[in-house]
């Protein structure tokens, strides 16, 4: 449990790196085939996303659905991208998204399994904020981006991050042989991804300060 610990506060203190993530490095997407490159980078070179959806294919596990559980998240990811690409934005989402990583972290620390139901509505409540920062690189760019290219875009949003799940879950659960919630391996994986949340939760709440002081340029 100590190690637990120690690893989740190293962990905290990692500097952030490259939250603005896109793969065409800030080019408009104006292909399908673009589009769809797009969506499968951003996830990938924005860990606080990479890791939420990794560890929401651990959490899958152990509610007894592993394949179905991750479209809970994966439906309301697609949903809060497309009210973002029609500028419905949700409120204050770096600070969920951060929260999300810290709660579900925690979840998977805790060494308790998730009912599927409960499983399906943390998945889907933290997904819809994921997907709306997903639609900002629509939203961003609306005179060019046209249908093909935000479907394009929300399938390889979907495909690869329904992947990174399977591909996580995979691993803890056959590689590292963590067959049951409490297993020391699946509550390492919950001790990263509280510590990269907790990062940034004190992170998002700083700025907040900074903001209310009048120290922000």
């Amino acid at each position: 449990m100590k190690k637990i610990f120690v690893l989740a506060g190293l962990v905290s203190v990692l500097p952030t790196v490259a939250f603005a993530h896109h793969p065409l490095g800030g080019m408009p997407m104006e292909t399908f085939a673009q589009g769809i490159l797009s969506g499968i980078g951003h996830p990938i070179l924005g860990f606080d996303h990479l890791f939420f959806v990794a560890l929401v294919g651990v959490a899958a596990l152990y509610t007894g659905r592993a394949l179905l559980a991750p479209f809970a998240y994966i439906s309301a990811m697609i949903v809060g991208c497309l009210m973002m690409s029609y500028n419905v934005g949700l409120p204050v989402k770096e600070v969920v998204i951060g929260l999300s990583l810290l709660t579900l972290g925690y979840i998977v620390l805790s060494g308790r399994a998730l009912s599927l139901g409960l499983a399906v509505a943390i998945f889907a409540g933290f997904g819809l904020f994921h997907g709306s920062a997903f639609g900002d690189s629509i939203a961003s760019q609306e005179s060019v981006v046209g249908s093909q290219v935000l479907i394009g875009y929300l399938i390889g949003l979907g495909v690869v991050q329904y992947g990174i799940s399977l591909g996580a879950g995979w691993v803890v659960h056959r590689a590292l042989k963590a067959t049951e919630a409490a297993a020391i391996q699946a509550r390492l994986s919950g001790a990263v991804v509280a510590g990269i949340g907790l990062f940034l939760s004190m992170e998002n709440l700083e700025g907040v300060v900074f903001q209310l002081a009048g120290w922000t340029s």
